[in-house]
Order: C-alpha cells, then structure tokens, then sequence
C-alpha cells in the first residue's frame, strides 16, 4: 500500500510472511491462533514464555513485521500494532528414504510450512462474548429447519 491510501483510511496494514519454515503447518497453527486478535506487545510476551520451535520462529517474523511497519509504511508507534490475520499454511513435502532393517525401505516426508501475519495500526477490537448455550441451541435449530432437501416434494 502506499501512503496515500493509508492516510485516507487512517490505518495502515501490514502484510508479511515467511516461506519454507522446517516446522509442521499444524504446529504452527495452534501458535498462530495463540496470538491472533492480540497486541504485538502482549504477542510477543506470550511467545517469549513458550517453550516451542515455532514460538522463536514467529517472534523473529513479528520483529521483522514490526520493524518494516515503522520502516517502510510510516507508523509512527511500534507498539500501536495487532495482529489482525495470523494463519499457517503449507509448504513443500519432500520424500526421503528411511532405511529398515533386512533390506526393506520406508518413505518419510519433511515437512515444510509457510507463515502468514497482518498487522493493523490501532488498538485490538474487543474480544466477542461467548454464545449462551440457549443462543447456540436456536441458532443451530434455526439453521436446520432453514435448510432445504433437493429432489422431494
């Protein structure tokens, strides 16, 4: 984006991503989800006290998101960031031999994944409220009798 559109909308969003991690796409996952909808401050704290690969991995990517926002798209505080969007996706498998005894082979795959993060300038929407579990129930009743059967009467 450039800094025109950025100063009409008032908010300016940082896209940035890391390819070919030697981690497991579903690993990461559940970090990604750990920090999504939070401050970068407080992402960065969460994942400095957790004890996983991908933890180091994505606390890199964010000081690299953080520091191209301040760099390279004008946002004036470090700290006035959330994570708007954070995902994982999934890389390239390569298949490898693994060798068994008695002559026999099995194949093995290392795995590869891709790392996704937005950061949005401004303080985090607030969390939504859980449902009640009445509100749930009519929900989903709603969505049963809304439903329709192809080929009856």
């Amino acid at each position: 984006m450039d800094a025109e559109s950025e100063g009409e909308t008032g908010l300016g969003e940082i896209y940035h991503c890391r390819r070919q991690i030697k981690y497991s796409k579903d690993k990461m996952w559940y970090l990604a989800k750990l920090i999504r909808g939070m401050s970068i401050d407080q992402a960065l704290a969460q994942l400095e006290f957790s004890d996983k690969k991908g933890a180091r991995i994505i606390k890199e990517i964010l000081l690299e998101a953080q520091d191209m926002a301040v760099r390279d798209h004008n946002v004036e505080f470090r700290s006035n960031l959330y994570i708007a969007e954070s995902t994982s996706g999934r890389g390239q498998y390569l298949k490898r031999i693994r060798y068994h005894g008695r002559g026999r082979f099995g194949i093995m795959e290392k795995v590869y994944c891709h790392y996704f993060v937005k950061l949005v300038e401004g303080p985090p929407p607030p969390p939504e409220a859980p449902k009640s579990a009445v509100t749930h129930a009519q929900e989903y009743i709603q969505e049963l009798r809304n439903r329709t059967i192809i080929h009856t009467l």
